[in-house]
């Protein structure tokens, strides 16, 4: 067993006025946020992507074990690929899954069983989480509190991309074990999302849609 090593906790405290500064700041920064379904096809720096990467990757998670894998598609036959498989678990959703209940919350979004974004934007982020990995002898290590952890990274990869002035979408289809497939990921990763990333196209509009109040998100003890 490993012993624990620790260092300095480099931290620097802030003047209170500075903090809600800061916060507020934040708040006005991510409410801009809004998920798109409408991309140009302008191209998208790379590196621009792998910082944001970079930043999903701090995320605390299980024993430090770090379960996800990111996927970035840019091929436009592999986004070609994705786009059908994810429309045909779409149309089956559509058409045959969802109740009537369901269908009636996701009306007031606009969408359907077609996702032509999937070829449109720049990049497709696949994200995978790690049930276990292989260490360096061929051991299985466990993972730990997988689904919060790749949880986690995803908000701050949308984060990440949102202040880099990119809009996202994430888009679940279900099941997503296409992705395997197409992508040549192993058993031992499952998809947990797939987020669409670029620049919005020309005229971009939105669902007008509302958010909770604090006093219904949150309790004071």
């Amino acid at each position: 067993m490993k012993k624990a090593q620790f260092v300095p906790l480099e931290f620097e405290e802030l003047p209170v006025a500075e903090m809600r500064q800061r916060a507020a700041d934040f708040y006005a920064q991510m409410k801009r946020r809004r998920t798109v379904r409408d991309f140009s096809d302008r191209p998208v720096p790379r590196d621009i992507i792998e910082t944001c990467l970079l930043v999903a990757g701090t995320a605390p998670n299980g024993a430090n074990l770090q379960p996800w894998h990111f996927v970035v598609v840019s091929d436009t036959v592999v986004k070609r690929k994705i786009r059908e498989a994810a429309e045909a678990e779409e149309r089956e959703f559509y058409q045959r899954r969802a109740t009537e209940e369901w269908l009636e919350a996701l009306a007031p979004l606009g969408t359907d069983a077609s996702k032509p974004f999937l070829e449109i934007a720049p990049y497709l982020i696949a994200i995978f989480a790690q049930s276990y990995e292989i260490g360096p002898d061929g051991t299985k290590i466990k993972h730990y509190y997988v689904q919060e952890s790749v949880g986690i990274a995803t908000g701050l990869l949308i984060t990440a991309l949102h202040q880099s002035g990119l809009v996202t979408l994430t888009h679940t289809p279900s099941p997503m074990n296409f992705l395997n497939e197409i992508l040549d990921r192993p058993g031992n990763e499952r998809p947990f999302l797939l987020l669409v990333v670029g620049y919005p196209a020309p005229g971009t509009q939105v669902p007008v849609i509302g958010k909770k109040p604090l006093n219904d998100i949150a309790t004071f003890l």
